[in-house]
């Protein structure tokens, strides 16, 4: 988890520091790793570069450049990003603007231990339902948003996606234009996940056994495991079975 301070007051900045750091050293279980800014400037850059944090908690008003803080969550926005921010500020003529970055929290001058402790938490949570991966599946009922922890396999059944959940649960798609390769571009970015045929995808958390020409799942189903992949698949279980038991 990596927090980023930014405030042009040197005093205010030690303070929100000192207060983070008591924060988490009340939750040792989250690691984290902070960085502090005095310049907003040098921030905005870090930004611009893609070099980018899990949290941020941002002054609104800095003298001593043309950037301020909602030019920070405006830059987070343009890019993409949806980093939980914390505005910090004297002044509540700002909220509007924090609004319109959707700023997870607006607080005023001089913070307290409970504002801030509370604020945190809230990012912390946002942060992690963040960075929880979902499919999104187009079906006849519209859009279906699935967890990829949830996904057992997928199969390509004549342009037809049939996404089988872990519970049983099977969700199937409008039919699908693009080539299976195309559809399962992003989630088979996840290391959790392989392609063993031209039709199918699993998910190797839920793999009980590799054979020879097959592949069977924790409910109990048989996948076929093509010729030409049973090679890379065989080595890529074998990486990811050694990887949970480290």
């Amino acid at each position: 988890m990596k927090i980023v301070i930014c405030d042009d007051n040197i005093e205010d900045l030690m303070k929100i520091e000192k207060l983070t750091t008591k924060y988490f050293a009340l939750h040792p279980n989250t690691a984290f790793e902070l960085e502090k800014f005095s310049n907003a400037q040098k921030l905005y850059k870090k930004i611009k570069n893609w070099d980018l944090a899990d949290i941020y908690i941002l002054d609104i008003i800095m003298s001593d450049t043309d950037k301020t803080g909602v030019d920070l969550g405006n830059q987070l926005r343009k890019i993409g990003n949806e980093s939980a921010i914390i505005y910090i500020t004297s002044s509540d003529d700002y909220a509007l603007d924090a609004y319109n970055v959707h700023a997870i929290r607006y607080l005023l001058k001089p913070v307290s231990e409970q504002k801030i402790f509370e604020a945190l938490d809230y990012a912390i949570s946002y942060s992690e339902i963040k960075k929880s991966a979902v499919y999104m599946i187009k079906t006849k009922d519209g859009l279906v948003s699935v967890p990829y922890s949830k996904i057992e396999y997928i199969e390509n059944s004549s342009r037809i996606l049939e996404v089988h959940l872990v519970d049983g649960e099977e969700i199937k798609s409008i039919f699908i234009r693009k080539s299976f390769d195309e559809e399962i571009k992003e989630i088979i970015a996840d290391k959790n996940f392989i392609q063993v045929h031209k039709s199918y995808l699993v998910n190797l958390k839920c793999v009980k056994k590799l054979g020879k020409t097959s592949i069977q799942m924790e409910s109990g189903i048989c996948i076929p495991v093509s010729k030409k992949r049973i090679a890379d698949v065989k080595k890529e279980y074998l990486l990811f079975a050694a990887e949970q038991y480290r």
